[in-house]
């Protein structure tokens, strides 16, 4: 082993970044919907190795000094995220050649972006690069600094975290409602680079039998939250059809065929119940479902409310319109949930207060219009943020926490405004990603958030995933890429566990502080200049 890991250690200039970029890539597997754990076992121990044998001009500067072990994280990263993320060039490919000129912007450019977090991270690590099992430590707080970060600065993208390697199934996802993301993806790091001391001969042992002891508490928490969990004593039952219409988006803002979309749902919706099943009290469309402001179709809301029965509600995404605000200005509009009941009157509409940039909206707008360029992904129209998420009160008295898209990747965003709710909805269009890795990694998150929350995740999208999630991250049923249909599903509601947003973050933040202090305490003090 020593003999390979030198073989990393002597890599240098662009043999060296390749190795990163293809260590980055290969880590890519660890995510859904590959779920390779071994894949960060083998990754993270090449990254290690490559900072280990990193040089620089014995006169330069701090900045130059760390400047390869940016490069080095960079390329890392780049790999990661182009691995992980070219499915987003599917979004501009939606309709034909009209936007094939942002293809490279798309698969190329936001993982350029990314990788500046990795860069940060190992350039951060270097500079506290201790012996042995100090610097896997260093390592796992600088990439949990760094996952931190991403997910706020630039708007905030948390997708693929690292942390999400050592979540892929329900029993070992119940450890982030301890730490957070912010120590689960530190954690990972952790452990994944821990076979880096194969090569070394301090603290090895100390090193593999403190990752023996996280991976079996990590373990044995999940045997434990899975085995006493149990519907809680105020728990109310909702009956609920999820439906997924597989629209075509090339017919999706089709004025020609919009009426039959309608009606396509409309039929999805009033079929009898699955065997077995009661009639539903709850019927879920799913993002931007009626292709249309419900303010220009009044006759869409009439039907509507001959769709449902008595005492049901539909809660579906939508596109909601205000008038100009002064003469001379267009309409302004919001990608919406609304709550309609057998009435046909909408009693609540909350729009996306996250919209995604260059996709829902422009950044920089007006000097992107002086170039000439409105839009980067093929849609309807440029959205306006909402300003409050109120929840949607629900039969029974249920209150459901509405996130439109990608809303859900978010662990802050989805926990201030689901901590008193008992039920989160999430209703998305993933068929922007094709069958492709996007759809599961999307549906992933909203696992995650269900068992960070302990609330149940009601998901309606245009095409796969649509599915019910327990409070414990357990599919109750779903529905796969490419099909069109309904189901429905009683769930248990009761109250979240969103005050313990608070504990997670603090004690997120520990396990960073003791890492620091291991790093520290295994040779920090015997830390050389940094080369």
């Amino acid at each position: 082993m020593e003999r390979l890991a030198g073989r990393f250690v002597l890599l240098w200039g662009w043999r060296a970044l390749f190795v990163a970029f293809a260590a980055g890539a290969l880590a890519t597997l660890t995510q859904a919907p590959f779920d390779f754990f071994a894949a960060g076992l083998v990754s993270f121990p090449i990254l290690v190795w490559l900072l280990d044998g990193l040089a620089a001009a014995p006169r330069a500067g701090l900045l130059g000094r760390l400047r390869p072990a940016f490069a080095v994280g960079w390329w890392f990263g780049f790999g990661y995220f182009l691995a992980g993320l070219w499915w987003i060039g599917n979004a501009v490919l939606v309709e034909g050649d009209d936007y094939a000129w942002a293809l490279p912007f798309a698969v190329v450019g936001i993982p350029l972006l990314m990788a500046f977090f990795y860069g940060f991270a190992t350039m951060l690590a270097r500079l506290f690069w201790p012996d042995g099992l100090g610097r896997i430590a260093s390592l796992a707080v600088a990439f949990g600094l760094a996952e931190w970060l991403r997910g706020f600065v630039l708007t905030g993208f948390p997708w693929n975290p690292i942390g999400f390697a050592v979540m892929p199934a329900p029993l070992l996802m119940q450890s982030v409602t301890v730490v957070g993301m912010l120590g689960m993806n530190a954690l990972a790091v952790f452990v994944f680079a821990m076979p880096g001391l194969l090569a070394a001969r301090r603290h090895r042992a100390a090193g593999f039998a403190l990752a023996a002891v996280l991976i079996a508490a990590h373990v044995a928490f999940g045997f434990w939250a899975m085995r006493t969990a149990g519907g809680a004593t105020d728990a109310k039952s909702l009956d609920v059809r999820i439906v997924q219409p597989n629209v075509d988006l090339s017919e999706k803002w089709d004025d020609a065929v919009r009426d039959r979309l309608f009606g396509d749902l409309v039929a999805l919706s009033t079929r009898p119940p699955a065997a077995g099943a009661s009639q539903p009290q709850v019927i879920l469309w799913p993002e931007t479902a009626i292709p249309y402001p419900l303010t220009e179709r009044p006759q869409a809301l009439a039907a509507i409310g001959t769709m449902l029965e008595p005492g049901q509600v539909l809660v579906t995404g939508t596109v909601r319109s205000e008038p100009p605000s002064a003469p001379g200005q267009p309409p302004r509009y919001y990608n919406s949930v609304v709550l309609i009941d057998d009435g046909g009157e909408i009693v609540e509409a909350v729009d996306k207060i996250h919209l995604v940039p260059f996709g829902e909206y422009l950044p920089f707008g007006d000097l992107f219009e002086r170039l000439g360029v409105t839009q980067l992904v093929a849609g309807p129209m440029n959205f306006f943020a909402g300003a409050q998420r109120r929840p949607l009160p629900l039969p029974g008295g249920i209150g459901a926490a509405p996130f439109i898209c990608y809303e859900i990747i978010f662990p802050d965003l989805v926990a201030v405004d689901a901590g008193s709710a008992g039920l989160i909805v999430n209703v998305t269009n993933d068929a922007w990603f094709g069958d492709s890795p996007g759809p599961y990694q999307h549906f992933r998150q909203a696992q995650i958030r269900a068992v960070e929350n302990g609330v149940p995740v009601l998901r309606a999208a245009n095409t796969g995933i649509s599915g019910a999630i327990d409070g414990r991250g357990r599919v109750l049923d779903a529905l796969a890429m490419k099909v069109r249909g309904a189901i429905d599903i009683r769930i248990d509601v009761g109250a979240g566990q969103g005050a313990e947003r608070a504990a997670r973050t603090m004690r997120g933040w520990a396990v960073l502080v003791l890492l620091g202090a291991l790093a520290a305490t295994f040779g920090l003090r015997r830390r050389p200049d940094v080369n």
